[in-house]
Parts: structure tokens; sequence; C-alpha cells
């Protein structure tokens, strides 16, 4: 069991709350025992032997607004200090992403800011073996010169392409765009970014509606959620507002109850509040998408008009060369019985055709995806499934569906001149293969990456540069990207904590931590309105760190020349400044947000939007003080004007997709084509919406159990540490000591001789780990379920050591057609110890 939901929903709504009422929320089904005042009681002690605890100075109290930033959903904050220190962090009511709510990670990031023992406190040089963590201080300016002096001799040498970033900040960031736009200017096209379901979004959106941007919903206006396994109790999206949604659903002010239908294989917190939870086989939700797609179509119960007038590749088709094409319709019909779906995915046929019917018939239904929380990539196909679903009730662009956006109004960069050795360096090949004729819509591939070093005899990486991310510690195949570290040179990390990866550096250029910095939040994730958001510094650096942004600045300044030329700014207030210009100039949005009506409810209905300013300078100083630019106003339907594809409607024949097989098909056969793509299925199928099976039966012969990895909102599963007060919300079953556990049914234990509490060995193709059994009805059978988050070995002794990372043992299989890595299903065995 997790964190319970009427705590969660009391956080949401009500603000006021310290940090403590977390601890004693209690479990599901607890109520009267003596469990919650353990709880309270273990903390007390626990935290009395911290060496690093603060202790806040006697003094007057008051607040700074600021922007969260522990993960893409941009929740407004508000810090409560003493003097000039922060002692407690609470959400925003003048905020419209997360009215009052905010997430537990949220409520701990002061244990991220003043731990001295997981922070870097300055400019460090490796003064030990690799991986050791030993590092020795340096100055800034010793630090800066030192990079710059090696980026110069590898373009002296010839080869910048040997320059590698690795990239977890937002896609779309300026300090994203500004990495990528020192590569270039170096002459290197290998910029690589850290994978997440926001690139499955996007991509799924470019193929089927033509826009590279992330799916923007409506929850607060569905009627009808069907979850494809999407945690929107476990941290998805923005966690305060998918929180206080969950709260609407249930006391909507129109009186109109929402049903959310849970679809896992594991009984989650979501799954068990959820109306009704259908637990079908991992990895078949492309599967059971298109099986209701069959009973919606079949029945009659799809949107006519949209279909009829605004999507392509629906029915059977002739193109202008006379080639007849199967369409959506004739696949599902001949593929996706509910019988044949029953045997895939586990759901019997009466409860597929019982679940179709009721999405279609809401009015206002939702279909969404992205495991978990939301942060790791999902399949592509899959995603084109769930989307199909949206598409045929019609709720595209409509109150309570998948709204379709521009991208946000932020003025580009400008452009820069690259010099001989840039231009020659650009012209290689990228070492990731994305953007290739295999992989032709993805941006970047760090999978093919790590494969690419290992697979040299001589790392085809000088220098790598890592920024807000974790990789060694978050990336799957059993450790593969640390053994890919151990043959680069030189290795640079930006992070301002002591985390696995930055163990390995070099050279340590260590960020400011969230809450001492200036930075912005681009669109937070899946939010249904267009969305600018700043942090600023409510502190004063703690640490000798610095912006990263201006460190990049600085670096190019000091390499000089083109590269230097191309960095213009003082400083990276100046680069935000003028990309915030472009919200300006579109004339609309505004910068303030008072609560008094939320944002779903004034697009729903409708009206204008005056801007609450009226000259640069006047917005630029209230966003920096509320941290907010929105527009909340949408032109619902427009379907004739907001597709952007070939076709200019919805597609569910990607002609995307179809040009690029055909592209690369003008020098092999199809069937060698989509092969080569990672594609199981032949001809039209192949561009259109389909299930891919996930692993091969011949893994499953040796390895007879799945083992899928899960999160909780109350554990930090990404590159960011988990705050130790956290530590102590989680349950024996979840953690004891040193040992996390491995959630198993019943059935399945006794079938391996396992009791509760029994020490098991779990082996993957890739690694074993070592758990105990947590015997959990909620598990499905055949599979082991294991949390995300535990098994760091860096940080401080409250985080290190504690339970295992299941990424070591993950099999790290490709996404057909995206390429991205699947993270998900990996066959195991397990034996008793």
């Amino acid at each position: 069991m997790e964190l319970d939901m009427k705590k969660l929903i009391e956080l949401a709504a009500f603000n006021r709350r310290n940090f403590i009422k977390l601890l004693v929320g209690g479990a599901v089904g607890t109520h009267l025992s003596p469990i919650p005042w353990k709880l309270a009681d273990d903390s007390a002690i626990w935290t009395q032997n911290w060496p690093w605890i603060p202790v806040p100075p006697v003094g007057e109290f008051f607040y700074e607004k600021t922007v969260c930033k522990l993960c893409p959903g941009g929740c407004g904050i508000e810090v409560r200090k003493v003097d000039h220190r922060a002692v407690k962090i609470e959400g925003r009511t003048d905020y419209p992403v997360n009215p009052g709510g905010i997430c537990p990670l949220g409520m701990g990031g002061l244990q991220l800011l003043y731990n001295e023992n997981i922070r870097f406190p300055g400019p460090m040089k490796r003064s030990g073996p690799r991986g050791a963590g030993e590092f020795g201080a340096i100055t800034w300016d010793e630090a800066i010169g030192l990079l710059a002096g090696r980026i110069s001799d590898l373009r002296k040498k010839g080869s910048p392409e040997t320059l590698v970033a690795v990239d977890g900040n937002s896609t779309g960031s300026t300090i994203s765009l500004m990495v990528e736009r020192l590569l270039k200017v170096i002459g290197s096209p290998n910029y690589t970014r850290i994978p997440s379901a926001e690139d499955s979004f996007t991509m799924a959106n470019l193929l089927m509606q033509g826009h590279e941007s992330p799916m923007a919903y409506d929850l607060e206006n569905a009627d009808f959620v069907l979850s494809f396994g999407a945690g929107l109790l476990e941290g998805w999206g923005a966690p305060g507002r998918v929180i206080n949604a969950w709260r609407l659903w249930r006391e909507d002010p129109l009186k109109r109850k929402a049903r959310v239908v849970q679809i896992e294989s594991r009984a989650s917190n979501t799954a068990s509040k959820a109306d009704q939870w259908a637990a079908i086989r991992p990895g078949t939700e492309a599967a059971l998408a298109l099986g209701l797609a069959h009973v919606i179509i079949k029945e009659n119960l799809y949107d006519t008009e949209f279909i009829n007038s605004y999507s392509f590749g629906f029915n059977d088709w002739m193109s202008a060369n006379g080639i007849k094409h199967t369409g959506f319709r004739n696949l599902v019909s001949k593929q996706y019985s509910p019988s044949q779906v029953a045997e895939i995915t586990g759901l019997s046929s009466e409860e597929i055709v019982s679940l179709a019917a009721a999405f279609a018939r809401a009015d206002a239904p939702i279909a969404l995806c992205g495991k978990g929380k939301g942060a790791l990539n999902g399949s592509l196909y899959e995603f084109m499934c769930v989307n199909s679903l949206n598409a045929l009730v019609g709720n595209i662009n409509k109150p309570g569906g998948v709204l379709v956006h521009d991208p946000l109004p932020l003025s580009p960069l400008p452009d820069f001149q690259a010099d001989a050795i840039a231009r020659s360096g650009l012209k290689k090949p990228r070492l990731d293969q994305a953007g290739s004729m295999k992989h032709p819509f993805s941006h970047s591939l760090i999978n093919n990456l790590t494969d690419a070093i290992i697979g040299e005899s001589q790392s085809p990486v000088d220098t790598l540069l890592v920024l807000a991310s974790n990789p060694v510690f978050t990336l799957p195949a059993g450790g593969a990207f640390r053994k890919a570290l151990t043959t680069i040179p030189f290795i640079v990390s930006f992070s301002p904590y002591r985390d696995e990866t930055a163990n390995m550096a070099d050279l340590i250029l260590p960020d400011h931590n969230y809450l001492e910095k200036l930075d912005e939040i681009v669109w937070p994730t899946g939010l249904q309105y267009p969305m600018y958001g700043l942090t600023r510094p409510v502190v004063e650096p703690v640490y000798g760190t610095r912006n990263s942004g201006d460190v990049i600045i600085q670096l190019a300044k000091r390499i000089g020349d083109t590269v230097g030329s191309a960095f213009p700014w003082k400083g990276y207030e100046e680069v935000l400044k003028t990309r915030v210009k472009g919200l300006f100039e579109s004339k609309g949005g505004q910068v303030s947000y008072n609560g008094s009506q939320p944002v779903w409810q004034r697009m729903r209905e409708g009206g204008s939007v005056r801007p609450d300013y009226n000259s640069f300078d006047t917005m630029w100083k209230k966003i920096k003080s509320g941290g907010l630019w929105y527009r909340p106003l949408h032109k619902y339907r427009n379907w004739e004007r907001i597709f952007k594809t070939p076709s200019g409607r919805f597609e569910f024949f990607s002609s995307r997709i179809e040009l690029a097989v055909m592209k690369s098909a003008q020098n092999s056969s199809m069937e060698a084509t989509l092969k080569n793509m990672g594609i199981h299925v032949m001809d039209d199928e192949a561009f259109m919406p389909h299930y891919e099976p996930v692993k091969s039966e011949k893994e499953h012969g040796k390895y007879p159990l799945l083992m899928v990895p899960y999160e909780m909102i109350n554990l930090s599963s990404g590159w960011l540490p988990n705050p130790p007060y956290l530590n102590k919300t989680l349950f024996d079953h979840q953690l004891l000591k040193d040992a996390s556990f491995a959630e198993i049914n019943p059935k399945t234990a006794a079938g391996h001789n396992l009791v509760e509490g029994d020490m098991v060995m779990i082996e993957s193709p890739k690694g074993k780990v070592q758990v105990r059994v947590n015997l959990f009805e909620g598990a499905m059978p055949g599979i082991v379920y294991l949390p995300l988050g535990f098994g760091h070995t860096a940080y401080d002794k409250f985080l290190q050591g504690k339970g295992v990372n299941p990424n070591h043992i993950i099999s790290e299989g490709k996404d057909p057609l995206s390429g991205y890595p699947v993270w998900w299903n990996t066959p195991v065995k397990l034996t008793k110890v």
C-alpha cells in the first residue's frame, strides 16, 4: 500500500499543512492503529542523529513566491523564511497549475538545499580514482579555463564532434537550447537528451496531429478518464494539479461525478482509488486500446462528424497512383476483436465490450497514457493507439478532451555563424543515429550513444558534459552507461549533487539548487493551456555554486572566436528576457492569477483575455515576482485549421511514417526497411496504430517471470535524490533498514516456496539483485514488481545503500520506429536465498 489518498487530497485542497502532517498521514486501512504515532516517534528520534539538521533562527516570518522545479510539473510554491533562512515549502493558492497543492517531494525540497553531505560546495577537480567521488576544490576561473582549453584543443585537432552532451533539462527550455547551441557552434552534432514520456507524446502528436509538442489534457473538464497506466496519484504530470483534478472529479461544483478507470497490471494507489481497475498483462495496453476501438466502430459509437470530415485513413482508400490502402477501421475490425484482445490482455471479452461502450457514451471522455509518473518514455505505437480512442469519440480539441495548441510564442535564439571547423564537425553522423533512416523521428537516443561508446575499442567521445541528469542511476541495462563512462577521457558534471554520475566525473561545475536561481518551466507537463513559469532565487546561494546558464555563457566567451560571438549575452537572465519578448509580442496572455476562477472553468466558459501589462518591462517585472505567464483562452473544435499533418486532418494512417519508410526503402526492400526500424508488421499496418509484442518467447523460456518497475509519489525515482524525510513515509514492507521489497502475488510466491519477508535473488539477462518478498494480492501472478528510486551508491548514509535499483537488471529493448529504450517488461527468474 502507498500514501493515503484522503491525505493527498487534503494536501491539494488545504495548503496550510506542515511537513510532519505527511509523516502521520497514515496508510490505507490504518485508521486508529498506533502506526501513524510510531512514524512520528521514529522520525523524531531518527532526525536527532542528523549532523546537518538545520536549526531555524528566531525572527520574523515572511514568504517568497517561486515555482518548483523538482519535476516537469512546475507547481507554484511559497517558501516560508525566518530572517534569511528558508524553513518550509508550501503550495501557492495564487498559481493556476496547483491551487494550493504540492506533492511530498516538493514539500521536502529544503533538504536538497541545506544537506551539505549531498551537495558540492563549489567547482572541483577529481583527485582520486574515477568513481571514488574524491575531489579537490578549485576556483571557478580555473575550472572554466580547464574545460575551455580542452574544447579548444579538440577544435584545433579537427575533432569537435567528439564533444558530447547529455542533458536532462526540459525539451524546449532555454538552458537546453543554449547547450545544444554551444555544441553546434563548436562543431558537434552530438547533443543528447535523457528520454522521457514527453518525447513519446511529442512524437505521437507529430505523426497523428502534425504538432511537434506534447499532448495537452483538459482533465478538469473530463467526465470519463481512461488511464492506460498513468500514475495519476503517483506523481503523473503536475502532481498538485492532478490530485486537485481528482478531487474535482469527486466534488465537481456542477455535481457531475467523473468516472476513472485505471488500466494496469498492479493495484497501484491510482488503481485502488479508481472507480474501476482493469488488470491487464503488462505491455498489452496498445492491444486493449485497439480492442476498445473495435467495439466503438462496430457499434457505431464513434463521432461520425469528426471521423468523416476531419480524419484521414479511417476507411480504406486509394492513393493518387492508384494503390489501394487498408484503413484503420478494417485493421481493427479484422485483428482486434474482443475475443482476440482478451487472449492478449487477459481481460474478458465482456469487460472489453462494456468498457468501450461506457467510454464512448460519456459526454467528455479522455484517454491518456504514460506509465507511472510519466517521466519515462513509452512505446510510440501504444501512445498512438491510445490517442486514436480520443479521435474516435471526437474529443480532440473539445472541453474535457485533448487540446491542440501551437508552441509557446517564445522568441527563438538568434542565428549564429559557424566557422569551417564547426561546419566540418556538423557534417559527421550523430553517434546515436537519431534522425537517421532507421530512426527518422527521433532527435536523441542515449541508449544508442551508450552502445556506440562501448562498441568501439577507443571511445568516440573525448569530452562529455552531463547536465541535470544522473544517467548512471536512471538508465536501464545493467550499468551499461557507467561502463561507457570508464572509457571516456574527460567527463564534466554540472550537477549540484554528489550523485552516481558526478562521482565518475573529472570536473565538477555545480549548478545552483532550484531555490537559489533564476530559471524557467516551459509549459508544465500535460497542462491544457499555454503557460510559462519562472523560478527566482528565494535564498542566497548556500555554497559557491553558479547557474549553469551563466557558466555556459562564460565558457563560450573563454573559448572565444565564433563560439564566443554566438553567446553575446551578459548572463542567463538576459537570455531568458530575450526569449520572453516573444510572449509580449504575441499580444495575449496574463501574468497574474488571483484564484477566484480556475483556468479550466474560465476556458470552458469562453470570453476574451486582455493582457494585464502595458510594456515589456512591466511584464518582465511581474513575471519575475509572480512566476508565470499564461493564456486562459482556447478556440475549441476548429478542426478545419488545427491539424498540421500532410493531409491537414487527424491521421489514423500516418503520412509521415509512410514517407519515411518509402524514402528508406529506396535502397532496400519494404520488409528489410521495416525490420531495420524494429517494426514487426508489414505493409499499411506499419503506418497505423497497432500492437507490437514486447518480449520474445525465447527469452521467457529461461526467465519465466516478468519484472515490472513501479513508482511512488513519496519516493524520488528520477535524477534527484530523495529527501530523507520521505524515507520515513515508507512502510516496512517497502524499505526495512537497508532492504527493499519485491511485490509478488502469493500464488507466484508459493510456486517458488517463498513466504513474506524471505530474501530472494531476482535475475535477468542483465544482472541480479537481492530483495525481500512482500506478498501482495494486488500483484498480477507471474509478475515481480520493484520500486524505482532505491539503490543509490552515492550521496550520504541516509540514501546510500538503501534497497536496490531495478535499472541494474532491466533488459534494454528498443521501441519500434522511435528507437527509445523499453523499460517496463524485463524477463526474470527467482531464486530463494
